[in-house]
């Protein structure tokens, strides 16, 4: 597998560390969401969605589907990075993929796709995103 002619994002670049791992010595999955995590968050910001906004405008995003799927395993010391692609924005729903690769060999170890709603806090019902997330995408992916 491999990420040509898809317009790519990096999203996150970290090590994986030993307290990440089980004890069959590689990463827990609870780890491969937990750093997916972060990915969806600054994919988020890079589209203005950011804690800001959040709090400014009483809205938040929330994960109504995720699959994941793994390649190979990783461990202690390995490094890793994240790279993301949307696949479309509605009025009210992102959908994106996460592609988490290890640094040294650029091989795929495991990938999510999600669908992501954006949401009025308040009143707890989905609501539209705003024009800009479409704007700062069209953006990104010109650079």
């Amino acid at each position: 597998m491999t990420l040509q002619d898809i317009t790519m994002i990096r999203t996150y670049q970290g090590t994986i560390y030993p307290w990440n791992c089980d004890h069959m010595g590689h990463m827990n999955v609870q780890f491969y969401v937990a750093k997916f995590d972060q990915a969806t968050w600054n994919l988020m910001a890079l589209l203005g969605l950011t804690s800001e906004y959040f709090e400014k405008e009483k809205k938040g995003c929330v994960a109504l589907e995720q699959h994941i799927k793994y390649f190979k395993e990783v461990a202690a010391g390995d490094n890793i990075f994240v790279e993301s692609e949307i696949i479309e924005i509605k009025d009210k729903i992102i959908l994106f993929n996460h592609y988490m690769i290890e640094l040294t060999g650029e091989e795929i170890v495991s990938e999510t796709n999600l669908t992501g709603l954006h949401m009025d806090t308040k009143l707890r019902k989905a609501c539209s995103l705003p024009k800009f997330v479409k704007e700062n995408y069209k953006r990104l992916i010109q650079q």
